[in-house]
């Protein structure tokens, strides 16, 4: 998002490193590290120089999200820490999430990642409104509301997103700003892993959190992007972003297609088996509706005839450089994010490098268009002014109006070559950098103007429609003077229809008569009537969530096997499991104690437990589980299998909880002089 600082200091520990590759000096060290299982001896500590963190570095905090209280660096002993100081506005920071997912699914139980929010914009500092981001960026490690940016001070941090690495004993290792630092990090939580391990300084019991999205119900729309309408072909086109897919409905709702299965990839081919990851902007030319899908940096082209989706620019990889791009299909984009067609043209709002692209339809390249690539809000002639994080585009013909969303302004592009870059409302030219700080809102004209991020435009005759996302309104702008008036909103984050009330609008349709807004963190669709600024809401009818993905319930534990254990014949018989809890920890009241029973090799045992049954719920009694289950006297013997899933906190409902897993194999046999209540040992 901004550009990589120089040098980061840990506030009152120790300067670690400078350049832009502050880890990777002392990582070095560990590339004499064995494959093989090694012991302490075999490994040198990747980090020698390290010094210790202080335990309240992680305190100053305004709330504590995706988990059930605050985390202390004592909670983290044990574990690899990354914390990783983001803004949710930040293209940049939107990238290291992929890499932080990686680095989370490769070393599950030896890493912790920790989020400390540090807002660049005052909407971002609301928790509310970071809920919604962790969900909308499906984020599963906990987030510190940093609203007042106290850790972010503790840490000496200059820039979004930088990366901070702790071990399993409570030191300091260094940070990295920037992003593209997958290959980096993951090599340095590998020698981190190795050298604990060898030492047993690391902690690889499994910890859970308490997810936000966890806590909601899915709803048919899950933060829907962009809205484009088709007034002539009496469609409406949907980027329901969070489902990965999209729809097209009439103009009154009634569903036409669903276009995607739900599932984050990239794959082309039918409606139903096509596959999407969190599409934007879209543009409609005939009977092909192209589509920005922004996280798989990539141009798809839906044909609405043969309803096949089919993958035209792009590679599907993320481009960690600025070029002047090239063959459609060979060459990697950035976060495309809203496409305007114009005389056969797709005008691209590439946020990542902060450009504007063009592709000429059936042509076989892609190419830069507009902005040199820097961060700023600088005019000027097109291949010199700066942009950015360019969001929405509009046309009259002879310009492109963009809702430059981190330089809260909205830029007037001229459609022909020998053209040049203006802003006509909101940041005017500052010195380097000051732009992108300059928001607000205030009506006004020109450059006396502000907004806060802008995500969307639409125009109609003169009048330029703007989703002032994070001021949560929609205001109007007059091309000719230059004056922004608010027009729905009052500024507050709601979903009333009187009032009328807003949530992060991200993208805007214009018809003769209503304007079309994607009302993102409400999960729906708004229209407005131009005469009289009623608005209602688009019901999508018969509309419902993807299925979601299957998750296993306990992962692959491997069982204990028991003594065969004589049981009376009776209706029932009680077991008992004395749960395994360490010193200093208490069972998680937040969570239930998961548990299933299952007959081995699916024969009748003598438990009677219905075929397929699914994980049940229940609740600890102190540190034991009690389970009553019904006994099935028509089989004297047989073996069944009892796994139990339970986590523990410090305090019984800390943020850092850890999980445990237990699975026994029980061979059982009725008899009279058997017992009716049994015992399993958690040893």
């Amino acid at each position: 998002m901004f550009a990589r600082t120089l040098c980061l200091v840990l506030t009152a520990i120790a300067v670690i490193g400078t350049g832009t590759n502050a880890l990777a000096a002392p990582f070095q060290e560990t590339s004499n590290v064995p494959t093989t299982q090694a012991t302490a001896e075999d490994v040198e500590n990747p980090f020698p120089d390290r010094v210790r963190a202080p335990d309240g570095i992680l305190d100053g905090g305004k709330e504590w999200l995706n988990t059930t209280g605050p985390i202390g660096l004592k909670d983290l002993r044990g574990k690899i820490v990354v914390i990783d100081f983001w803004t949710y506005c930040c293209i940049n920071c939107m990238h290291v999430l992929p890499d932080l997912k990686y680095l989370e699914q490769k070393y599950p139980n030896e890493l912790v990642v920790i989020g400390v929010h540090s807002a660049k914009f005052t909407n971002e500092k609301e928790s509310n409104n970071i809920r919604q981001a962790i969900m909308r960026h499906e984020i599963e490690h906990p987030v510190v509301n940093d609203a007042e940016m106290t850790i972010w001070g503790k840490f000496g941090v200059r820039s979004w997103p930088t990366l901070a690495i702790i071990d399993p004993e409570g030191f300091y290792c260094g940070a990295q700003p920037g992003e593209g630092n997958r290959e980096l990090l993951d090599a340095i939580v590998g020698g981190l892993v190795k050298y604990h391990r060898a030492n047993k300084t690391l902690d690889e019991s499994p910890v859970r959190f308490n997810l936000e999205r966890d806590k909601v119900e899915p709803t048919p729309l899950r933060y829907p992007g962009k809205v484009l309408a088709d007034t002539e072909g009496n469609r409406v086109f949907v980027a329901d972003t969070g489902n990965n897919r999209i729809i097209v409905s009439d103009m009154n709702g009634k569903v036409l297609s669903v276009i995607g299965n739900g599932a984050i990839g990239l794959k082309d081919g039918s409606f139903t088996d096509a596959e999407f990851d969190h599409p934007q902007g879209m543009a409609l030319v005939e009977d092909q509706l192209y589509v920005a899908d922004t996280e798989n940096h990539s141009i798809r082209v839906v044909d609405l005839t043969k309803k096949t989706v089919t993958t035209i620019a792009g590679t599907g990889k993320q481009s960690r450089r600025r070029d002047n791009g090239g063959l459609a299909k060979a060459t990697p984009l950035n976060s495309p994010w809203a496409i305007q067609h114009l005389d056969g043209i797709l005008f691209i709002a590439m946020a990542g490098p902060h450009q504007l692209w063009q592709y000429v339809i059936g042509g076989d390249e892609i190419t830069v268009y507009a902005g040199s690539g820097a961060e700023d809000v600088i005019n000027g002639p097109l291949k010199t002014a700066a942009l950015a994080q360019p969001s929405g585009l509009a046309s009259d013909g002879n310009w492109l109006y963009v809702a430059d969303s981190e330089g809260s302004a909205i830029r007037r592009v001229a459609t022909s070559a020998d053209g040049d870059v203006s802003t006509i409302a909101g940041t005017s030219e500052m010195p380097r950098g000051q732009s992108l700080f300059a928001f607000g809102d205030i009506d006004g004209v020109g450059r006396d103007a502000r907004l806060q991020h802008p995500l969307g435009v639409a125009l109609r005759d003169d009048t330029l429609y703007i989703a002032d996302s994070y001021n949560h309104k929609i205001k109007k702008l007059a091309v000719n003077t230059g004056k922004v008036s608010t027009w729905l909103g009052d500024g507050r984050s709601g979903a009333s229809l009187k009032p009328a009330r807003l949530s992060e609008p991200g993208g805007l349709s214009v018809t003769a008569t209503e304007l079309l807004i994607a009302d993102t963190n409400n999960h729906r669709v708004c229209r407005v009537n131009l005469a009289d600024g009623s608005m209602t809401v688009m019901k999508f009818e018969g509309l419902k969530p993807p299925t979601p993905p299957k998750r296993s319930d306990f992962g692959d534990v491997k069982p204990v096997v028991l003594e065969t254990q004589k049981i009376k014949p009776a209706k029932e018989i009680g077991i008992q499991i004395p749960l395994d809890i360490p010193e200093g920890y208490k069972i998680n009241k937040e969570m239930p104690v998961m548990w299933q029973v299952t007959n081995v090799d699916d024969k009748a045992t003598v438990i009677q437990v219905p075929k397929g049954s699914a994980p049940a719920r229940t609740s600890a009694e102190g540190t034991t589980v009690r389970l009553s289950l019904p006994l099935n006297q028509a089989v004297s013997q047989g073996q069944m299998q009892l796994v139990v899933r339970y986590g523990y906190c410090r305090d019984g409902v800390g943020g850092l909880c850890k999980m445990t897993t237990k699975a026994w194999r029980i061979p059982l046999f009725l008899d009279p002089a058997g017992v009716t209540n049994l015992t399993i040992s958690s040893e």
